[in-house]
């Protein structure tokens, strides 16, 4: 049998990766054959217009969806052939995700929904480690405030506070300026690359912004469900 395991220097290796959504008549394929390999420490923006796949992309690489067929390796791992549970583990403490949909807990505080994953990983200092990163995206002040009380904007914060603190060795972010003004995203942009460069992680960004797909080391284009074109910055 052939090994998935891939090489220490790439982050990412999918092969054929394809989605499909749905099934007989009413079954609609997603992505339609993804190749992609991505080392390790490179920046890489996913551009492509609504409907290309760009998000549906990132949930497969990401381990959120699975795949209907093809092979990828993630962090050095088999994600296609894993169930649910070795994938959530899998992910914990090693992979940080930025959805559209914050996905944050609304019974817990913004403290804790970005200090509970920390502890679940078994990290020392959770609490002070998530109570720094709300510091870091400007929302010191907003610790004990629940979803329900925060703005879109400053939700977006939280998740991405929540998707940083572990210090992921790969971070995948969606649209993670979307809700955000110029001034505050920019801000966030820069905490995203200083917050990689430190850990030296890989970072796999979704943006309509042409300005932040320039900071990137490579761009992605996708267009109906197919990689259109792939540069180095």
């Amino acid at each position: 049998m052939t090994s998935l395991s891939q090489p220490p220097e790439h982050a990412v290796i999918a092969r054929d990766l394809r989605l499909t959504l749905g099934s007989g008549d009413s079954a609609v394929e997603i992505l339609k054959g993804i190749d992609l390999a991505v080392p390790q420490g490179q920046t890489l923006a996913l551009l492509g217009p609504s409907g290309s796949g760009k998000s549906s992309l990132m949930s497969v690489l990401s381990g959120l969806e699975r795949a209907t067929s093809g092979t990828l390796s993630v962090a050095g791992q088999d994600f296609a052939g894993m169930k649910e549970d070795a994938l959530a583990r899998a992910r914990r403490g090693r992979i940080g995700v930025v959805l559209q949909a914050f996905h944050l807990l609304p019974t817990m505080t913004a403290l804790e929904n970005v200090a509970t994953p920390l502890e679940l990983a078994g990290m020392a200092q959770a609490r002070e480690r998530a109570e720094a990163e709300l510091e870091a995206v400007g929302l010191g002040h907003r610790l004990t405030h629940y979803p329900s009380q925060l703005s879109g904007g400053e939700q977006q914060r939280v998740a991405i506070a929540r998707a940083l603190a572990p210090r992921p060795s790969l971070v995948f972010a969606d649209e993670p300026t979307g809700n955000l003004d110029g001034k505050t995203g920019a801000a966030i942009i820069d905490l995203l690359f200083a917050r990689r460069a430190e850990a030296g992680a890989t970072l796999l960004i979704i943006t309509h912004d042409e300005h932040l797909a320039r900071q990137c080391e490579r761009v992605v284009s996708l267009a109906d469900g197919r990689i259109a074109s792939d540069t180095l910055g």
